[in-house]
Protein backbone atom coordinates (compact mmCIF):
# COMPACT_ATOMS: atom_id res chain seq x y z
CA UNK A 1 0.00 0.00 0.00
CA UNK A 2 1.05 3.51 -0.46
CA UNK A 3 -0.29 6.58 0.79
CA UNK A 4 0.00 9.73 -0.56
CA UNK A 5 -0.54 12.66 1.42
CA UNK A 6 -2.95 15.33 -0.58
CA UNK A 7 -2.93 19.08 0.50
CA UNK A 8 -6.25 21.27 1.29
CA UNK A 9 -6.64 24.29 0.65
CA UNK A 10 -5.54 26.13 -2.48
CA UNK A 11 -3.61 23.54 -4.06
CA UNK A 12 -6.16 20.45 -3.30
CA UNK A 13 -8.08 21.23 -6.64
CA UNK A 14 -5.38 21.43 -8.85
CA UNK A 15 -3.87 18.66 -7.18
CA UNK A 16 -6.95 16.34 -7.49
CA UNK A 17 -7.24 17.41 -10.78
CA UNK A 18 -3.50 16.03 -11.43
CA UNK A 19 -4.22 12.68 -10.06
CA UNK A 20 -7.33 12.40 -12.26
CA UNK A 21 -5.28 13.03 -15.66
CA UNK A 22 -2.35 10.84 -14.28
CA UNK A 23 -5.04 7.76 -13.97
CA UNK A 24 -4.79 7.88 -10.01
CA UNK A 25 -7.90 9.49 -9.62
CA UNK A 26 -9.52 9.71 -6.27
CA UNK A 27 -12.82 7.50 -5.68
CA UNK A 28 -15.99 8.04 -2.80
CA UNK A 29 -14.80 11.42 -1.21
CA UNK A 30 -16.60 13.93 0.11
CA UNK A 31 -15.19 17.55 1.22
CA UNK A 32 -14.97 16.14 5.12
CA UNK A 33 -13.36 12.77 4.61
CA UNK A 34 -9.33 12.73 5.47
CA UNK A 35 -9.31 9.53 3.40
CA UNK A 36 -10.01 8.45 -0.30
CA UNK A 37 -9.34 5.37 -2.18
CA UNK A 38 -8.12 5.44 -5.58
CA UNK A 39 -8.57 3.56 -9.32
CA UNK A 40 -5.58 2.03 -7.81
CA UNK A 41 -6.67 -0.51 -4.96
CA UNK A 42 -2.59 -0.18 -3.98
CA UNK A 43 -2.89 3.69 -3.36
CA UNK A 44 -4.83 5.67 -0.54
CA UNK A 45 -5.16 9.08 -0.58
CA UNK A 46 -4.50 11.34 2.65
CA UNK A 47 -6.24 14.32 3.16
CA UNK A 48 -4.15 17.22 5.27
CA UNK A 49 -3.23 20.47 5.73
CA UNK A 50 0.03 21.56 3.12
CA UNK A 51 2.00 22.91 6.31
CA UNK A 52 2.11 19.36 7.51
CA UNK A 53 2.91 17.15 4.82
CA UNK A 54 6.56 17.08 4.52
CA UNK A 55 7.04 16.47 8.49
CA UNK A 56 4.52 13.17 7.88
CA UNK A 57 6.51 12.23 4.72
CA UNK A 58 9.92 12.31 6.62
CA UNK A 59 8.38 10.26 9.73
CA UNK A 60 7.11 7.75 7.21
CA UNK A 61 2.87 8.28 8.10
CA UNK A 62 2.39 8.83 4.33
CA UNK A 63 5.13 7.36 1.87
CA UNK A 64 5.00 10.34 -0.77
CA UNK A 65 2.95 13.87 -0.12
CA UNK A 66 2.53 16.56 -2.33
CA UNK A 67 3.16 20.28 -0.89
CA UNK A 68 4.72 23.74 -1.68
CA UNK A 69 8.25 23.24 -1.88
CA UNK A 70 8.47 27.26 0.11
CA UNK A 71 6.58 24.45 3.56
CA UNK A 72 8.81 22.19 2.17
CA UNK A 73 12.22 24.04 3.32
CA UNK A 74 10.46 25.29 5.93
CA UNK A 75 9.99 22.09 7.58
CA UNK A 76 14.07 21.65 6.87
CA UNK A 77 12.43 17.35 7.00
CA UNK A 78 14.51 14.98 5.46
CA UNK A 79 12.27 13.73 2.22
CA UNK A 80 13.19 13.66 -1.36
CA UNK A 81 11.87 15.39 -4.18
CA UNK A 82 10.72 13.83 -6.96
CA UNK A 83 8.96 16.42 -9.38
CA UNK A 84 8.43 19.57 -9.25
CA UNK A 85 4.43 19.49 -10.25
CA UNK A 86 4.55 23.21 -11.97
CA UNK A 87 1.14 24.63 -9.98
CA UNK A 88 0.75 26.40 -6.99
CA UNK A 89 3.71 29.59 -8.17
CA UNK A 90 4.30 32.17 -5.51
CA UNK A 91 7.31 33.94 -4.24
CA UNK A 92 8.68 34.12 -0.67
CA UNK A 93 9.92 37.65 -0.24
CA UNK A 94 10.77 40.18 2.52
CA UNK A 95 8.49 43.31 2.21
CA UNK A 96 8.35 46.83 4.40
CA UNK A 97 6.37 49.61 4.86
CA UNK A 98 6.45 52.57 2.22
CA UNK A 99 7.28 55.18 4.49
CA UNK A 100 9.92 52.46 6.23
CA UNK A 101 12.84 53.63 4.09
CA UNK A 102 13.56 50.60 3.33
CA UNK A 103 14.05 49.37 -0.57
CA UNK A 104 16.11 47.13 -0.53
CA UNK A 105 17.97 44.04 1.58
CA UNK A 106 20.75 46.12 2.02
CA UNK A 107 18.68 48.80 4.32
CA UNK A 108 18.06 46.53 6.46
CA UNK A 109 19.82 47.38 10.04
CA UNK A 110 20.70 44.98 12.73
CA UNK A 111 18.06 44.52 15.73
CA UNK A 112 15.49 44.86 13.11
CA UNK A 113 12.06 42.73 13.91
CA UNK A 114 10.89 40.02 10.75
CA UNK A 115 7.71 38.70 11.32
CA UNK A 116 6.74 35.57 9.46
CA UNK A 117 4.98 32.07 9.49
CA UNK A 118 8.66 31.08 8.07
CA UNK A 119 10.90 31.36 10.94
CA UNK A 120 13.25 28.72 9.97
CA UNK A 121 13.71 30.00 6.02
CA UNK A 122 13.35 33.58 7.15
CA UNK A 123 16.70 33.21 10.00
CA UNK A 124 18.74 31.16 7.63
CA UNK A 125 18.38 34.05 4.66
CA UNK A 126 19.03 36.79 7.14
CA UNK A 127 22.50 34.58 8.59
CA UNK A 128 23.42 34.27 4.91
CA UNK A 129 22.87 38.05 4.38
CA UNK A 130 24.89 38.47 7.20
CA UNK A 131 22.33 40.51 9.11
CA UNK A 132 21.25 40.00 12.77
CA UNK A 133 17.53 40.61 12.99
CA UNK A 134 15.01 38.95 15.69
CA UNK A 135 12.61 37.23 13.92
CA UNK A 136 8.91 37.18 15.50
CA UNK A 137 7.01 33.98 14.65
CA UNK A 138 3.33 34.62 13.72
CA UNK A 139 0.38 31.99 12.51
CA UNK A 140 -1.19 34.39 10.09
CA UNK A 141 -1.72 37.91 8.59
CA UNK A 142 1.94 38.95 8.83
CA UNK A 143 1.08 41.39 6.62
CA UNK A 144 -0.48 43.59 9.25
CA UNK A 145 2.31 43.36 11.53
CA UNK A 146 4.49 46.86 10.76
CA UNK A 147 1.43 48.55 10.37
CA UNK A 148 0.89 47.57 14.31
CA UNK A 149 4.32 48.16 15.87
CA UNK A 150 4.91 44.54 16.24
CA UNK A 151 7.52 44.24 13.71
CA UNK A 152 9.73 46.22 11.17
CA UNK A 153 9.28 44.27 8.37
CA UNK A 154 7.60 40.56 7.44
CA UNK A 155 9.09 37.53 5.08
CA UNK A 156 5.45 36.37 3.82
CA UNK A 157 4.50 34.30 0.87
CA UNK A 158 3.14 36.19 -2.38
CA UNK A 159 1.22 35.58 -5.96
CA UNK A 160 0.55 38.93 -7.33
CA UNK A 161 1.69 40.73 -4.71
CA UNK A 162 -2.03 42.67 -4.29
CA UNK A 163 -2.25 42.36 -0.66
CA UNK A 164 0.73 43.50 0.06
CA UNK A 165 0.86 46.55 -2.26
CA UNK A 166 -2.84 46.84 0.32
CA UNK A 167 -1.40 47.24 3.06
CA UNK A 168 1.39 49.54 1.76
CA UNK A 169 4.44 47.23 1.99
CA UNK A 170 6.64 46.78 -0.62
CA UNK A 171 9.30 43.59 -1.93
CA UNK A 172 12.80 44.45 -0.97
CA UNK A 173 13.94 40.85 -1.56
CA UNK A 174 12.91 37.33 -2.44
CA UNK A 175 13.79 34.50 -0.65
CA UNK A 176 12.64 31.79 -2.91
CA UNK A 177 10.63 30.73 -6.21
CA UNK A 178 7.93 27.68 -4.95
CA UNK A 179 5.64 25.62 -6.77
CA UNK A 180 4.16 21.85 -6.16
CA UNK A 181 6.36 19.28 -5.16
CA UNK A 182 5.83 15.80 -5.17
CA UNK A 183 7.91 14.37 -2.03
CA UNK A 184 9.22 10.98 -0.93
CA UNK A 185 10.18 9.07 2.54
CA UNK A 186 13.35 8.31 1.85
CA UNK A 187 12.73 4.60 3.58
CA UNK A 188 9.82 4.37 1.30
CA UNK A 189 11.54 5.45 -2.02
CA UNK A 190 14.00 2.26 -1.16
CA UNK A 191 11.36 -0.50 0.07
CA UNK A 192 8.60 0.68 -2.44
CA UNK A 193 10.68 2.10 -5.26
CA UNK A 194 8.84 0.36 -8.01
CA UNK A 195 5.11 1.28 -7.24
CA UNK A 196 6.41 4.64 -6.72
CA UNK A 197 8.43 4.79 -10.17
CA UNK A 198 4.59 3.95 -11.45
CA UNK A 199 3.26 6.88 -10.02
CA UNK A 200 5.99 9.26 -10.56
CA UNK A 201 5.91 8.05 -14.53
CA UNK A 202 2.53 8.39 -14.30
CA UNK A 203 2.04 12.06 -13.05
CA UNK A 204 5.28 13.19 -15.34
CA UNK A 205 3.65 12.18 -18.32
CA UNK A 206 0.91 14.36 -17.34
CA UNK A 207 2.99 17.34 -16.85
CA UNK A 208 4.99 16.08 -20.11
CA UNK A 209 1.50 16.77 -22.24
CA UNK A 210 0.54 20.12 -20.33
CA UNK A 211 1.42 22.75 -22.89
CA UNK A 212 1.68 21.15 -26.11
CA UNK A 213 -0.63 19.91 -28.76
CA UNK A 214 -0.56 17.37 -31.64
CA UNK A 215 -0.31 19.02 -34.80
CA UNK A 216 -1.34 16.59 -38.10
CA UNK A 217 -1.11 17.29 -41.59
CA UNK A 218 -1.01 16.51 -45.13
CA UNK A 219 2.14 17.90 -47.28
CA UNK A 220 2.90 17.58 -50.81
CA UNK A 221 5.83 15.89 -51.41
CA UNK A 222 8.12 18.14 -52.18
CA UNK A 223 7.42 20.15 -49.97
CA UNK A 224 9.30 17.92 -47.17
CA UNK A 225 12.31 19.66 -46.53
CA UNK A 226 10.48 23.08 -45.97
CA UNK A 227 7.90 21.62 -43.50
CA UNK A 228 10.82 19.70 -41.24
CA UNK A 229 11.89 23.16 -40.93
CA UNK A 230 8.65 24.64 -39.73
CA UNK A 231 7.82 21.50 -37.17
CA UNK A 232 10.92 19.56 -35.90
CA UNK A 233 8.93 18.21 -33.01
CA UNK A 234 10.29 16.47 -29.82
CA UNK A 235 12.61 14.12 -32.29
CA UNK A 236 11.71 15.02 -35.28
CA UNK A 237 8.42 14.93 -37.09
CA UNK A 238 6.49 11.60 -37.71
CA UNK A 239 5.92 10.76 -41.84
CA UNK A 240 4.21 8.65 -43.83
CA UNK A 241 2.97 8.34 -47.12
CA UNK A 242 -0.59 8.96 -48.05
CA UNK A 243 -2.45 7.05 -50.58
CA UNK A 244 -3.41 9.78 -52.72
CA UNK A 245 -3.30 10.41 -56.47
CA UNK A 246 -0.79 13.02 -56.39
CA UNK A 247 2.53 12.30 -54.18
CA UNK A 248 1.61 12.94 -50.82
CA UNK A 249 3.04 12.45 -47.06
CA UNK A 250 1.30 12.83 -43.52
CA UNK A 251 3.13 14.54 -41.32
CA UNK A 252 2.81 14.83 -37.14
CA UNK A 253 4.42 16.21 -34.86
CA UNK A 254 4.36 17.15 -30.62
CA UNK A 255 4.16 21.36 -30.94
CA UNK A 256 4.47 23.42 -27.61
CA UNK A 257 0.90 25.19 -27.36
CA UNK A 258 2.41 28.80 -27.12
CA UNK A 259 3.96 27.90 -31.13
CA UNK A 260 0.68 26.03 -32.26
CA UNK A 261 0.06 29.12 -34.16
CA UNK A 262 3.07 30.19 -35.96
CA UNK A 263 3.59 26.54 -36.79
CA UNK A 264 0.19 26.23 -38.32
CA UNK A 265 0.44 29.20 -40.11
CA UNK A 266 3.67 28.96 -41.50
CA UNK A 267 2.93 25.03 -43.03
CA UNK A 268 -0.12 26.26 -44.85
CA UNK A 269 1.66 28.80 -46.98
CA UNK A 270 4.18 26.19 -47.03
CA UNK A 271 1.28 24.43 -49.13
CA UNK A 272 0.60 21.70 -45.86
CA UNK A 273 -3.49 20.87 -46.03
CA UNK A 274 -5.81 19.06 -43.94
CA UNK A 275 -4.48 19.94 -40.77
CA UNK A 276 -5.66 18.70 -37.32
CA UNK A 277 -4.31 20.43 -33.88
CA UNK A 278 -4.98 17.90 -31.09
CA UNK A 279 -5.23 17.63 -27.46
CA UNK A 280 -2.53 15.26 -25.63
CA UNK A 281 -3.30 13.71 -22.33
CA UNK A 282 0.13 12.17 -21.66
CA UNK A 283 3.66 11.80 -22.87
CA UNK A 284 6.19 9.16 -22.09
CA UNK A 285 9.05 9.56 -22.93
Amino acid sequence: MIKIAVPKGHLEEQTVRLLEDSGIGVLGRDARQLFARTYDPDIELVFVRAQDIADLVAKGATDLGITGYDLVRESGSDVVELLDLGYGSTRLVVAAHEKSGIKSVEDIKPGMRVATEFPNVAKQYFAEQGIAVEVVRVTGAAEITPLIGVADLIVDVTSTGTTLRTHGLRVVGTILESTARLIANPRSLQEKRAKIEDIVTAIGSVLRARGRKLVLMNVPEEKLPEIKLIMPGMAGPTVSRVEAAEPMLAVQAVVEEKDVYEVVKRAKRAGARDILVVPIERILP
